[in-house]
């Protein structure tokens, strides 16, 4: 790969801010469906980025150290990127499910958000064993609040649920079938988007801060969560291959119109991060956080003592 080829694709995943990632997704959704209106999903995305900031009326800025803006923003690129391939492979989604992909991408970790009624604490990583239950809660006054058709609450409540790690598809209850897809290319987004991150090794140490917080997970350090994280993987594959449909595959399609390339470059760099991952864990702990140099994470992070 040449060094213009390797920054572009660096770029990929360079998503933390909202108008640079809106303009890319903006751009994919005109060529996805060139009469669509995006009227509807510009007003959700600023909503939500309000929502990040602080700024949404009755909530304070969601504080997840991991569950941050960037991650959403990841997530809702990746959902558009992956319709797009999916049209160009003949798999097309009407206007309306493409409206209802985006606001479930957009909306599947919005149940961190904390309410300025004086009484909240913490982050909100308090949430995690609930946050997509919460999520789901938010949606539902949302649409009501913003005059949204009220049919999209049903119909987006169980695509939201696809993000839930510990929900299996066969337990989520779909519509139809094509709700069911539409959850499986959210679903697949949130797991993509995230690992494919340059920064994910490092988020990894604020994930294990929220889980900390939340009091789940029972690891012994950030060691012990990022060694049990390279064994996850293959559950994470086979849930993206059996439970979501591989429906990644469709992302070379997008990449061979956009980068003249069929090469999945999502995947690539989720099989880079779990390379170096592999590497990392081989070291001991205070060895390989300095090796996790990216977004100033790792260099913030204190060791706490193993349990």
């Amino acid at each position: 790969m040449d060094r213009q080829t390797a920054s572009a694709v660096d770029q990929l995943f360079a998503n933390s801010d909202p108008d640079k990632t809106w303009r890319k997704a903006a751009d994919l959704i005109q060529l996805t469906l060139p009469a669509y209106n995006p009227a509807v999903i510009r007003a959700v995305f600023d909503d939500v980025m309000r929502l990040f900031d602080g700024a949404y009326p009755g909530y304070y800025r969601i504080k997840t150290p991991y569950h941050d803006r960037s991650h959403t923003l990841d997530v809702f690129l990746c959902a558009v990127r992956l319709m797009h391939g999916m049209q160009l492979s003949g798999a097309k989604l009407t206007e309306r499910e493409v409206t209802l992909v985006i606001i479930a991408a957009l909306l599947h970790d919005v149940g961190y958000a904390q309410l300025r009624d004086g009484k909240e604490t913490g982050t909100g990583a308090q949430y995690t064993p609930t946050h997509v239950k919460r999520g789901i809660n938010f949606m539902r006054h949302y649409i009501q609040e913003r005059g949204l058709p009220a049919d999209y609450a049903d119909d987006l409540a169980p695509m939201i649920s696809c993000s839930d790690p510990r929900l299996p598809l066969s337990r989520i209850s779909f519509p139809n079938q094509r709700i069911r897809l539409a959850g499986q290319i959210v679903g697949t987004a949130d797991l993509v988007g995230q690992m494919a991150d340059r920064n994910y090794l490092e988020k990894l140490i604020s994930l294990y801060q929220e889980f900390e917080e939340a009091r789940v997970g029972n690891y012994r350090s950030v060691h012990d969560m990022m060694r049990k994280t390279k064994g996850f993987y293959a559950a994470i594959q086979k849930k993206l291959d059996e439970g979501f449909g591989g429906l990644y595959h469709q992302l070379s399609a997008h990449f061979k119109h956009s980068m003249g390339s069929e090469r999945n470059y999502y995947m690539e760099a989720i099989q880079k991060n779990m390379d170096y991952l592999a590497a990392l864990t081989k070291l001991s702990e205070s060895e390989y956080l300095t090796r996790l140099r990216r977004g100033g994470i790792a260099s913030k992070f204190k060791t706490p003592h193993s349990k």
